[in-house]
């Protein structure tokens, strides 16, 4: 599995060209309305692709010209190519009469070192969905296109905001629906009671770090149904106390914070995982145990995080810290300059110089 390295954007919503460098930890900053959850929402687009559901995306989203860098009549085509490992993959989207997206151009390539011409496979053309994983199944295993389907499979976006009393971490779900984490958590309970029974060393770290942050928990009880063996429901006991208790008794930070341990305890992770405002709800104590994960986490993922929070943002090095601001009626992104804050950086955190406004990206 490839992380990404960089990408290429041009065309697309608040982004009308940009071209972004990526490390192991990048952690986006910026006030509202800047940018940030837009470049997350790109990486549903390519979840998006990769099930040859671009235009239920598209659909969703209101339509080619609401993603379209401000609006059809402005920008003609969105175009991004990937860079990851020795491969890379390009697409270009232009909007048809009834506001869809079509496929103009795909590519994949491969560029071996010494060599100054990349092998270029074209995917297709003049498509409605996405032709890579066609060109995969035609046996094609080990070729540059299984490569690509591979890595844009593993790009992973999770958003854990909802926890609503209908929010799905709060219901009884199917319980071999347990393969991988759902990006929204829904799958909680069954895939914390896979763990147990197949990674219990993993598990056992998940319920310790809980406890950090809730010190009355004493532990998760998740078994099936009584009524009903195929379904499970998130279950947990105090410390002293024989009462079950479920998830509509913890607070929705508490919720959020589970589904990250368990998120990034796991044994197996995706490539590259992508958060938007991972912070939401939580204590400051929270706060530092969670950026205490992420750095360990990335020593065996890449995270591509967004964040308004001054606690978290003080978790990471500077060298981690990508701000976005808008110039010239678009984002734009760009990496710390560390040599013109070495000064600062003897007196403050990078937390502090940040509310300063000495970086850009002014915290709200």
């Amino acid at each position: 599995m490839s992380k990404l390295d960089k990408l290429k954007i041009q065309g697309f919503k608040s982004i009308r060209e940009a071209e972004i460098s990526l490390t192991d930890i990048n952690v986006l900053i910026g006030p509202n309305a800047i940018g940030k959850s837009n470049f997350i929402s790109l990486f549903n687009l390519f979840n998006s692709l990769i099930k040859e559901e671009l235009q239920n995306y598209v659909a969703k989203s209101g339509g080619a010209d609401s993603l379209l860098h401000y609006g059809s009549k402005e920008t003609s085509k969105m175009e991004f190519e990937l860079f990851f490992g020795q491969n890379s993959y390009r697409i270009v989207l232009e909007p048809t009469h009834d506001d869809k997206l079509l496929i103009s151009k795909e590519y994949c390539r491969f560029h071996k070192k010494g060599y100054d011409t990349p092998y270029t496979e074209k995917i297709g053309s003049s498509n409605f969905e996405s032709n890579l994983n066609k060109k995969v199944r035609k046996n094609l295993r080990r070729r540059v296109p299984y490569y690509v389907q591979d890595a844009l499979k593993n790009w992973k976006v999770y958003h854990f905001h909802d926890t609503s009393d209908d929010a799905g971490v709060k219901k009884t779900c199917k319980i071999d629906d347990n393969i991988s984490l759902k990006k929204d958590a829904s799958n909680l309970a069954a895939f914390l009671y896979r763990l147990k029974e197949t990674a219990p060393e993993n598990y056992s770290l998940i319920e310790r770090t809980v406890k950090r942050i809730i010190p009355f928990f004493g532990r998760f009880e998740l078994h099936p149904s009584r009524l009903n063996e195929d379904t499970i429901k998130l279950e947990w006991r105090e410390q002293g106390n024989d009462k079950y208790f479920n998830a509509n008794d913890l607070s929705d930070g508490t919720i959020r914070f589970i589904s990250l341990a368990t998120l990034l305890l796991q044994p197996s992770l995706p490539s590259t995982i992508i958060i938007d405002e991972p912070e939401l709800g939580l204590h400051p104590k929270a706060i530092s145990i969670l950026g205490s994960l992420f750095r360990k986490a990335s020593h065996r993922t890449q995270l591509i995080i967004s964040t308004q929070s001054v606690n978290l943002v003080n978790e990471f090095d500077p060298s981690d810290i990508m701000v976005l601001d808008r110039q010239d009626a678009q984002t734009k992104f760009e990496h710390l300059d560390l040599e013109s804050l070495n000064n600062w950086l003897e007196d403050y955190s990078i937390g502090e110089i940040w509310e300063k406004n000495l970086i850009g990206g002014r915290p709200q």
